[in-house]
C-alpha cells in the first residue's frame, strides 16, 4: 500500500469554514484564557515570596505590580478586540471545578474547600513536583517518535 499527498488549491477543502464570525470560537478565547491563568499564578507567586520576605526589594515589587498591570490591560483590551467577555476565561472544567478561582476567593497559602486549577497548579509551583516518562508514538503498529521526559515543575530555584 502506498501513501498518496494529493495537494489542495484552497484551505477551504481541508478546513470547513463558516461566513459569519463568532467571539465563542477560534484560538483567541483559548489563548487568552492561557494568558490570564499565567498572570495570575506570576501575581500569585509575587504574593507568596513578598509575605515570605524573598529576594524582592520595593523597586522589584513596584516593577512586578507596573508589569502585572500593564498584562492585564493587554488581556481586557485583547478581550475587547476579539469580542470575548472576560468572564468567559474562566472556563468550568465540571467536576474538576473551574479553572480559575472567583475574585477574591483565593489568597496564596490559604486553603479554600474547592480549590480552582489556578491553586492547584500555585500550590504544586510553591512545592515543587518532577514528572518523569516515556511516551511512544506511533501509527500502524509503527512507533515513530520515542519521547524521553523529565521535567521539574517549581517556583524555587534549584
Amino acid at each position: 500500500m502506498a501513501l498518496v499527498c494529493t495537494p489542495c488549491d484552497t484551505a477551504d477543502e481541508i478546513l470547513p469554514t463558516s461566513e459569519t464570525t463568532h467571539s465563542k470560537g477560534g484560538l483567541a478565547p483559548l489563548l487568552l484564557t492561557v494568558v490570564e491563568l499565567v498572570r495570575q499564578l506570576l501575581e500569585a507567586q509575587i504574593i507568596r515570596r513578598m509575605e515570605e520576605g524573598r529576594i524582592l526589594s520595593e523597586a522589584d515589587l513596584d516593577r512586578a505590580a507596573e508589569s502585572l498591570q500593564k498584562l492585564q490591560e493587554q488581556i481586557l483590551h485583547l478581550c475587547a478586540i476579539f469580542e470575548v467577555d472576560p468572564k468567559d476565561l474562566n472556563i468550568n472544567l465540571g467536576e474538576f471545578g473551574t479553572l480559575l478561582p472567583s475574585p477574591g476567593s483565593y489568597y496564596p497559602g490559604e486553603y479554600s474547600a474547592s480549590p480552582s486549577i489556578l491553586e492547584l497548579v500555585d500550590r504544586l509551583l510553591n512545592t515543587g513536583v518532577v514528572v518523569e516518562g516515556n511516551v511512544d508514538l506511533g501509527l500502524a503498529k509503527l512507533d515513530l517518535i520515542h519521547l524521553k521526559l523529565r521535567l521539574v515543575l517549581t517556583s524555587q530555584p534549584l
